[in-house]
């Protein structure tokens, strides 16, 4: 019989700035629009306003139940910091490397876009994928409903105030550690890497209660490849459902990760497969990490997402049923 763990999903309202969504009856679907000149996987494609929108609308015709935006790269070996200024003046602590990209430019890139969407589609749901709190302030002041930190509250010390403050849905991811840092980590095994994960996200959450931001308002997002080295991922997503513990609904991102790409190597001469060869890959990793406890799946393929998330739903939906017929036929749970 399939495990519990496996069958266990949060279901609960998922409290954003001015609308709720229902998370756990069924998969939502989260399209991914870059707009950078150098995401892993689609830099450059929707750098152009005009581009990101046409993309944007796109991925909502095909069934993208919300949009993350993002306008800065945390690739591997990119350089991540915070523009931010504390009460005094000073930069906020703790004290981070300078990023990449400044909070002005990263407006500059997401605002127009951000705007656009929602003057072609009203009642679209947009996530920014963001650690600056000033960028995060500015987007949610535009529209967006829900802010997606890659650091957890870890590298920009006042983006938890600011999302308190809007009331919006927030998505806090776990990387271990920053992208300069993650080459040549060391490995770790299958117990380590999961209590490292758990504890960070555990600690991430404290930070958001701690600021005022409501449980309600809290998805919580294992990484893949945020500092998890190749097999790393796979034994996170074949134990992910042991991140249902602390309470709050996992969202995970697997679209054409790399470590999808060195598993497909046997495929492609011993090298890892590019990206545009990991759809494929991507889809099932996505139907792992539904049958696993995702209650919403991050992807760039929108389509094909949404028709697995279907079927993996529905086989989730029928075991669960299943069991409780067994339950109700035995007399009671199981």
């Amino acid at each position: 019989m399939t495990g519990a763990t496996e069958l266990r999903r949060v279901r609960t309202p998922w409290r954003l700035r001015s609308r709720t969504l229902e998370l756990g009856r069924r998969t939502l679907v989260m399209g991914v629009v870059n707009v950078t000149p150098d995401s892993f996987s689609d830099g450059g494609l929707f750098l152009n306003p005009e581009a990101a929108v046409a993309r944007s609308i796109e991925l909502l015709d095909e069934g993208a139940d919300l949009l993350d935006l993002g306008a800065e790269s945390t690739r591997p070996g990119s350089q991540v910091g915070s523009a931010s200024k504390g009460a005094d003046g000073q930069p906020a602590a703790p004290a981070v490397s300078a990023a990449t990209v400044s909070a002005a430019e990263e407006q500059a890139r997401l605002l127009p876009v951000l705007k656009r969407i929602l003057e072609a589609r009203p009642d679209a749901i947009i996530s920014v994928d963001t650690y600056k709190a000033e960028t995060a302030r500015a987007a949610l002041a535009c529209g967006a409903e829900i802010v997606n930190d890659v650091s957890g509250f870890g590298w920009d010390s006042g983006l938890a105030a600011v999302c308190a403050e809007a009331g919006c849905g927030v998505v806090l991811m776990h990387a271990r550690g920053r992208p300069e840092e993650w080459v040549g980590q060391a490995q770790l095994g299958a117990d380590e890497l999961l209590k490292t994960v758990r504890e960070g996200l555990q600690a991430s959450l404290d930070k958001a209660l701690a600021a005022g931001i409501a449980a309600e308002s809290i998805v919580l997002d294992p990484g893949y490849g945020f500092g998890k080295r190749g097999e790393e991922n796979f034994a996170l997503l074949g134990r992910q459902a042991e991140l249902l513990d602390l309470g709050r609904p996992l969202l995970a991102g697997v679209s054409r990760k790399s470590f999808l790409g060195r598993a497909l190597a046997p495929l492609y001469g011993g090298k890892t497969a590019p990206v545009d060869a990991r759809e494929t890959a991507s889809v099932a990793a996505l139907v792992t990490a539904i049958l696993h406890g995702a209650s919403l799946v991050r992807v760039h393929r929108v389509r094909e997402a949404a028709e697995a998330a279907l079927v993996a739903d529905a086989v989730k939906n029928q075991i669960a049923e299943d069991r409780l017929e067994i339950a109700d036929y035995r007399g009671g749970p199981m």
